[in-house]
This record gives C-alpha cells, sequence and structure tokens, in this order.
C-alpha cells in the first residue's frame, strides 16, 4: 500500500474560503471507503499506487464540475515496497522516538 497527500485549491471563485470544496473533496472519499485522513494543509488517503492516482485525478475535477476555472492541486506519494505501511504509521514512528 502507498500513502498520497493531496491539497486541491480551487481558484478564482466567491471569497477566499475553499472550506465548501474540501467538504464535498470529504464526502466524496468517505463513499470510497479508502483509509484517509483530514488535516490542516490537505488530506491523506491510503490505497493503491494505481488507484490513488485515478482518485487525484477525481478529486481535481471536482471543482471544474462545481464551475471552478483554475484548480491547483498539489498531490505527494509515498510508495514503500520493503514494509507494509498504512496511515498514522509515520506519526507513531516519531511519537514513539519522542518518549
Amino acid at each position: 500500500m502507498a500513502l498520497m497527500q493531496i491539497a486541491v485549491v480551487p481558484l478564482g471563485g466567491e471569497g477566499t474560503s475553499i472550506g465548501a470544496y474540501v467538504a464535498e473533496i470529504q464526502k466524496y472519499l468517505k463513499e470510497q471507503k479508502l483509509p484517509y485522513g483530514l488535516h490542516d494543509m490537505g488530506t491523506v488517503v491510503e490505497g493503491d499506487v494505481g488507484q490513488l492516482l485515478s482518485l487525484a485525478k477525481k478529486l481535481h475535477q471536482m471543482p471544474f464540475q462545481k464551475g471552478i476555472k483554475r484548480v491547483y492541486s498539489v498531490i505527494v506519494l509515498d510508495d514503500r515496497r520493503d514494509k507494509k505501511v498504512s496511515l498514522g504509521d509515520k506519526v507513531k514512528s516519531v511519537r514513539k522516538r519522542l518518549r
């Protein structure tokens, strides 16, 4: 499994808030039944690389379907193949070292 961090930023809408768009993305992710977590600067999703890239494309398209004319998306993939990784493992590893 891999981890993908994604931030989808609609540009040129009314005002500067993007919370409504983020909420729509979160609703869609819930339907996909993949492990995911929202944080202040984006969302992390766990899955197969192909699945994640396909998902990134869909999430990037969502604001366009709401009439937005420009979308800026940032995607980071961590595809580790030497051991199984899951959402939250990196945070647990760091917190363990902080004790």
